[in-house]
């Protein structure tokens, strides 16, 4: 690194200017030494580093994706109303251990908060929990908590509070899916002080602070989870800078500030109670319509853009953009391997070999997404990516067809087999689908049936389309799944999974069921060498792209639209939801 600037030294902490003006304060854990944060502005950097209790700072080089829109803006003033618009769903409930989806987890990064995060580095770092420590043979896991911290309603912060929460997730009444899933190795926990909290496992998990970063597993007071399901799903108590103050289901969520806040993850840009008096959380479906609000100023944020008013908004000097794809797995569409006509991997690839996802994704997206080939994000480093096997080929598709019996087409231009039509169904989700990602799909619709595929596209709302999966109505489909780190393949790709969690959901909607893809997943689950674990993804990977069970898209979307007086929003670097806490309103 290179210091061209003085140390500037509070006590402990300490930053340099380098030669590109960038800052990231740190903190060190042992002999290990994590990245927390990037200031593109010093002054701006000396104001948040001042205000964070951590001991140890130190200054290493700029990383290459700041998620925030952090300028040099003056010192952050306090007060005013943020409305924020999403085009998701709304959900039927705020407490996202019932379930577990995106929508949920957008707005309950604002009240809920986890045991650990992760930095723009992938780092995992200190939150809730300030230190942790495995047992040499991985069967045990010890948390040491933060002893300064209460949930909203009063109740202590504590091992057992967290003890109270696992309970929750892993109680098949709770309904969970993203939560119970991601706690498959948790067999039970224990209060060992009112500061420390074990985890006792069934079996290694190399994944396990990973999942707990997860807004889907964040710490929510143990006495509001004894009220009634229906009680916490309309406002959930938890220990962040916001509070669910009111909801008026199909218009909008009130949120208030935390006044007694404390506990912010170890990259926030500051401490003390979030800046903002209040959030107003809107659900604003129709792309146009949330776009038009936000131009004439009704609200200051909006998430789903579509990539026409991104371009747009490029050109606006009132408005900014931020674009944080998600961890995790990539945008795919999933090929369910557990029924005709996709049991035949000839007819899976034919299929992809059908589909001309290239033109689609550059003729629709305008330069906003960048197609993938591979069954992980871009975010994540040991993603495994491979061209050759989704090329556009309608050549060797029919000669594929040909081979696996449907060699004969009816007056329609369709294949047939035994007189049957071959036909896919391929349910939408309009809630979780941007108008352009559903045109995407009618164009692999249409240049499927050059090839004689029948792709039979079934727009649906959230609820019917999560019933036609749980029926097994499907034949592809698209479905967006988060979670942190490269494990996601073992709970998208095992055939564990074809098993329904207790809401009902089950992940391996492509229904792998590949011994070697199993053996690969659970042996990298429980490696700790890092090394190794990635050669045990990169070959598991490797197998799920080659078995033609997906054809991947691009990354998960998340791209946030506001006006340039909004300062401070930033994603968090777990799973790419907005967090308000360190945002203000320069006005």
């Amino acid at each position: 690194m290179l210091q061209i600037g003085p140390s500037i030294d509070f006590g402990p902490i300490h930053y340099w200017i380098e030669s590109n003006n960038c800052i990231l304060v740190g903190y060190t854990s042992g002999k290990e030494t994590h990245s927390m944060h990037t200031w593109s502005n010093p002054h701006r950097a000396v104001r948040a580093v001042t205000g964070l209790a951590l001991a140890g700072l130190f200054l290493t080089g700029c990383t290459a994706n700041d998620t925030s829109n952090i300028a040099d803006t003056g010192d952050p003033v306090s007060g005013g109303t943020l409305t924020y618009a999403s085009g998701d769903a709304e959900p039927s409930c705020l407490d996202p251990h019932v379930g577990g989806n995106f929508p949920q987890g957008m707005i309950a990064a604002q009240y809920l908060e986890s045991l650990v995060s992760r930095n723009s580095a992938g780092q995992i770092i200190p939150w809730l929990a300030e230190s942790w420590t495995p047992s040499p043979d991985g069967l045990t896991w010890d948390f040491t908590l933060r002893g300064d911290v209460s949930f909203t309603d009063g109740t202590v912060f504590d091992a057992a509070a967290v003890q109270a929460n696992i309970a929750h997730l892993r109680n098949p009444t709770t309904l969970s899916s993203t939560g119970y899933l991601a706690l498959g190795k948790v067999a039970s926990t224990e209060v060992v002080s009112p500061t420390v909290v074990r985890f006792i496992m069934t079996e290694p998990d190399s994944a396990l602070l990973e999942s707990l970063s997860q807004v889907w597993l964040a710490m929510e007071s143990p006495a509001a989870l004894e009220r009634s399901q229906d009680e916490n799903c309309v406002a959930p108590v938890g220990t962040g800078p916001f509070i669910v103050d009111s909801w008026v289901k199909q218009s909008a969520i009130t949120l208030v500030r935390n006044d007694d806040y404390v506990s912010p993850p170890a990259d926030a840009d500051h401490s003390g109670p979030a800046y903002l008096d209040q959030v107003i959380w809107r659900f604003i479906p129709d792309s146009a319509s949330r776009y038009a609000a936000l131009q004439a100023g009704q609200v200051d944020v909006i998430d789903n853009a579509q990539p026409d008013t991104i371009v747009q908004a490029t050109q606006s000097d009132s408005i900014e953009h931020l674009d944080s794809p998600r961890p995790g797995s990539s945008n795919r569409i999933e090929l369910n391997s557990g029924k005709a006509p996709f049991n035949d991997v000839r007819v899976r690839e034919a299929f992809i070999r059908s589909a001309n996802v290239d033109d689609a994704v550059s003729s629709l997206f305008q330069g906003t997404a960048t197609r993938s080939y591979s069954a992980l994000s871009s975010v994540e480093s040991t993603a495994v990516s491979d061209p050759t096997l989704f090329g556009y080929d309608p050549s060797a598709a029919a000669e594929l067809l040909d081979a696996a019996g449907w060699g004969e087409t009816d007056a329609d231009g369709y294949r047939v087999k035994d007189g049957v039509r071959l036909s896919v169904q391929f349910p939408v989700s309009t809630n979780q689908s941007i108008p352009a990602e559903q045109s995407v799909f009618e164009q692999i619709q249409a240049t499927a049936k050059e090839t004689g595929f029948e792709v039979k596209l079934a727009p649906l709302d959230l609820s019917s389309w999560y019933a036609a999966l749980a029926t097994n109505d499907y034949d592809a489909v698209s479905a967006p799944y988060t979670k942190v780190g490269p494990d996601v393949l073992r709970i998208l790709y095992h055939s564990d999974s074809i098993v329904p969690a207790p809401s009902g959901y089950f992940a391996n909607l492509a229904q792998v069921n590949d011994p070697q893809i199993d053996e690969l997943l659970t042996t990298a689950a429980s490696t700790t060498d890092v090394a190794e674990r990635t050669s045990l993804y990169a070959d598991a990977q490797n197998r799920i792209l080659a078995g033609f069970y997906i054809l991947p898209l691009y990354d998960q979307q998340n791209h946030y639209l506001l006006r340039s007086d909004v300062v401070g929003l930033r994603t968090l670097p777990t799973v790419a939801v907005p967090t308000l806490y360190d945002a203000w309103l320069n006005r």
